[in-house]
């Protein structure tokens, strides 16, 4: 009878837990305490994950030889990334440091400049649908609100500063644990799936892992070469910041597809106030390493595995950030990669069953 086929039993029993699910959400004192968990380790366990994918290749290196137990050698990679990151803060980081302190000097000043020029080319020419006094007085009037608007939010800023000493503080212990014990998750998963499905539970966990990894790792291969070309491409135009800007590339270019086109709009600006000849030049490069990308460096990196359309990826990230913002941003992705491989994995299933 098909009252007592098993979907019919699944199914039930997952209705029952989604409207449990949806009738606590509905309890206020229920609910709270768990959005608070999970708003506090929801960024340290995303970051965690995301380096553990990162990591996870060195340590498996460094623990390879039979003297060095995989805690050594978590702890060794540790010392070893911040012996990275030193040197990074050595070499360059002054050199960062010296551009951004720059651009807070002198900005207000390049951008008075610029306002001053407008306004001259205004009087010269006469425009008779432009005000100059009208134009000073709503700088003033914005400026004026942009200065309550951040005077009214110190509190949300000091707020985000916590956040982000408590992600600092969190995410190397929960890392450790991560790539301590990360092997342990498939053997922990399998538990769950019956015997009979064990092989094929186990093929669809090991090429979503697989699909994680690419996706983190190439991602982040592309930001690099992104903010490296970038980079040549603003010091062959004498762009002023030229590090600071293709650093900004880099941290962008997690977002696929339209992260580099975010990360040059500073550069826009600053070459806007430099020179307005420059936002020509800097469009070219932006189109240069954008065929780059796309022609050589993303292929070489992901190969067929993810197979993502930019169509795809556009309505994704839209989607994802009008409902989530950055946050759905950034997961929308690996996220939907996830699912296209437990999906196509089932289907695959269920056809060899029919067959």
């Amino acid at each position: 009878m098909w009252i007592r086929h098993p979907f019919f039993k699944y199914a039930i029993g997952t209705l029952i837990v989604l409207l449990c699910i949806y009738f606590l959400g509905k309890v206020d004192f229920f609910l709270n305490p768990f959005q608070k968990l999970i708003a506090i380790l929801f960024f340290p366990i995303i970051i965690s994950g995301l380096f553990y994918y990162i990591l996870r290749p060195v340590v498996d290196l460094f623990s390879k030889p039979r003297y060095m137990n995989r805690s050594i050698a978590i702890i060794a990679v540790y010392v070893l990334f911040a012996a990275m990151v030193f040197l990074f803060i050595q070499l360059v980081g002054t050199k960062i440091v010296d551009q951004a302190q720059q651009i807070t000097e002198q900005f207000p000043s390049q951008v008075e400049d610029t306002v001053e020029q407008t306004k001259n080319l205004i009087e010269k020419n006469n425009f008779g649908m432009f005000s100059v006094e009208e134009i000073k007085q709503k700088s003033i009037t914005f400026l004026s609100d942009l200065a309550q608007t951040i005077g009214n939010n110190i509190t949300a800023i000091i707020g985000a500063i916590t956040s982000v000493a408590t992600v600092l503080i969190l995410v190397p212990f929960i890392l450790f644990y991560f790539l301590k014990d990360g092997d342990k998750l498939l053997p922990y998963l399998l538990k769950f799936i019956p015997n009979k499905h064990l092989d094929e539970g186990e093929r669809i966990l090991k090429d979503i892992d697989r699909t994680l990894a690419s996706y983190i790792l190439g991602q982040l291969t592309v930001g690099l070469v992104d903010g490296v070309l970038m980079y040549i491409g603003y010091m062959i135009i004498d762009l002023d910041y030229a590090l600071v800007l293709a650093m900004f590339v880099i941290i962008t270019a997690v977002v696929p597809l339209i992260g580099p086109a975010l990360g040059v709009l500073p550069a826009i600006l600053i070459a806007l106030i430099q020179d307005p000849v420059m936002v020509v030049y800097v469009l070219i490069i932006l189109l240069i390493v954008q065929q780059l990308e796309g022609n050589l460096v993303s292929p070489a990196v992901f190969g067929k595995r993810l197979q993502l359309h930019p169509l795809t990826i556009i309505l994704l990230l839209v989607v994802a950030g009008a409902l989530y913002g950055f946050v759905g941003i950034l997961i929308a992705i690996p996220l939907y990669a996830v699912l296209k491989v437990t999906i196509k994995n089932f289907y695959k299933l269920y056809r060899l069953r029919k067959s």
